[in-house]
């Protein structure tokens, strides 16, 4: 995967930190890994016909450019590159979209989570909007984009053909609305906030125990009797019609949680985890980002992964979630220092290094 970059300063999340780790941005390691960079100037001349030997090659070419008149500018526009390879795949991400009202306003994350309805469901419901703490709209967006890259990817083995993907973060975020958009499309109903606890289901939420939080599903009916039985509530709790059904058990969540609240509040978290496990009903313990990443679990999965960085040395960051039996992916190459494989990659086109100091010598590169 090549990362084109302005020659300089590059990517702007080189920049984004505390932390760094030596000179480089650790948010920049984690989210950069098994690209190559090359510095390109699109707005010089000089640097359109190493654009079209990209172009040429290219399987696929993303980019973040809302705006037509500046994709023309810098010829990256759809018409251009197709009509140069119409086999490549040409993937748009923006923050609103190629169409309609809103369509080239610049976006970003939050303002996606903010338009999206999420930001206003997420927290408790005496609180105010709350952020997601990480870029949820931009990692939803990626997922997406590598979705229907694929698709048209396996598309172009019948048709020969490549074709335009349009992205935006905020149709992506506003997927993550789910069941609760489903509510109000279904009822015209205006959703309500109901911090940690599910809109449709109870108990399913996180509850205080003697030393600590921890999270109890109980999504079926057979779950709750079971609950119920585990306790020993079976004839208080478990026969109060109030909790009857799912149903009866939403419409008065409070009161609900109030009691198991004071039963698992006699309690470890780690009482709490072994009795329910081991009566079949789901639950979990509520970590710290750095228990999980530490846990001996995620460990064994893989999902922590060391690499030496030139600069940094010894780096970990988040592994690949996606297991496969033959072709695993995995890490190869720490993120790259700006501009650190322009040389390699003009040289893979076929630019000499007379046709490479050129470039140099013009600031191009």
């Amino acid at each position: 995967m090549i990362k084109i970059e302005r020659p300089g300063t590059g990517d702007q999340s080189r920049g984004w930190g505390p932390p760094f780790l030596a000179t480089e941005s650790a948010y920049f390691i984690g989210t950069n890994r098994n690209k190559r960079s090359i510095t390109l100037d699109l707005q010089q001349s000089e640097t359109r016909h190493v654009m079209n030997a990209l172009i040429d090659k290219a399987d696929v070419l993303v980019h973040n450019v809302p705006r037509r008149v500046t994709r023309q500018k810098l010829g990256i526009d759809a018409a251009r590159v197709r009509g140069r390879n119409p086999r490549i795949i040409w993937a748009s991400i923006s923050g609103f979209g190629l169409t309609g009202p809103q369509a080239e306003k610049p976006g970003y994350d939050v303002i996606a989570q903010a338009m999206s309805g999420t930001m206003a469901l997420t927290g408790e419901p005496q609180h105010g909007p709350t952020r997601f703490p990480t870029p949820m709209a931009d990692i939803t967006t990626g997922i997406y984009t590598a979705l229907a890259i694929v698709a048209a990817l396996f598309e172009r083995q019948r048709s020969g053909l490549g074709q335009e993907l349009d992205l935006s973060l905020l149709d992506c975020q506003t997927t993550w609305l789910a069941n609760v958009a489903s509510a109000y499309l279904a009822t015209g109903q205006a959703p309500a906030k109901h911090g940690n606890a599910h809109p449709n289901i109870a108990p399913y939420q996180p509850f205080r125990a003697a030393d600590g939080w921890f999270i109890v599903a109980a999504g079926t009916e057979a779950q709750w009797k079971t609950l119920m039985r585990t306790l020993g509530t079976e004839q208080t709790l478990g026969a109060d019609q109030r909790f009857a059904a799912n149903a009866d058990r939403v419409k008065h969540r409070q009161e609900l949680e109030a009691l198991l609240t004071e039963r698992f509040s006699r309690h470890p978290v780690e009482h709490w985890i072994d009795t329910l496990e081991q009566a079949g009903i789901p639950c979990g313990p509520i970590y710290r980002p750095e228990q999980i990443l530490e846990h001996p679990h995620l460990a064994a999965r893989g999902m922590v992964v060391g690499m030496d960085h030139p600069r940094a040395g010894r780096v970990r960051t988040l592994g690949n979630p996606i297991k496969m039996s033959r072709t695993a992916p995995h890490a190869e190459r720490p993120a790259p220092l700006l501009g650190e494989h322009t040389e390699e990659i003009l040289a893979e086109l076929g630019f000499d290094a007379a046709a490479i100091g050129k470039l140099r010598k013009a600031g191009a590169i």
